[in-house]
């Protein structure tokens, strides 16, 4: 299976956190995130695989602003596997079921309060990237 996405994944404990990257203690080894995953009737897209694998076990990123599910809380709702969330719970984002398939698809975002989804117009890595940015930048005032 291609990396299209682990490296630069792995890249972000030392940009953000100035720690090298451990694979015991940053990411999910690939035997223990398969046996999490199998326990879906689901695949996950490679983009989010390769997410956890690099930083399923880091809660510094994991856990940055918004929450990232574990692997074994992955589910399925309203034909969107879900795996983020806010910490009010006010919008879940996810992918739709039938771009599971695609190595890199769009993110979407449910209002929670309203059940209804939009796009955000951006593929997850675009995303996630954007969104570490977003909270690790320092205010230049």
């Amino acid at each position: 299976m291609s990396q299209m996405f682990l490296d630069k994944f792995k890249a972000l404990v030392p940009k953000y956190l100035e720690d090298d990257w451990r694979e015991e203690e940053d990411g999910i080894p690939a035997d223990i995130l398969n046996q999490m995953l199998d326990a879906h009737d689901f695949s996950i897209p490679l983009v989010l695989r390769e997410f956890y694998l690099a930083l399923g076990n880091c809660e510094d990123l994991m856990e940055a602003f918004h929450f990232f599910w574990d692997p074994d809380e992955l589910e399925i709702e309203d034909g969107y596997l879900l795996f983020l969330e806010d910490e009010d719970e006010k919008f879940a984002w996810g992918f739709r079921v039938d771009q599971l398939e695609v190595p890199d698809p769009i993110v979407w975002r449910r209002n929670n309060s309203r059940g209804d989804w939009q796009s955000e117009e951006g593929t997850f890595s675009e995303y996630v990237f954007d969104m570490f940015e977003w909270v690790f930048e320092e205010d230049p005032n």
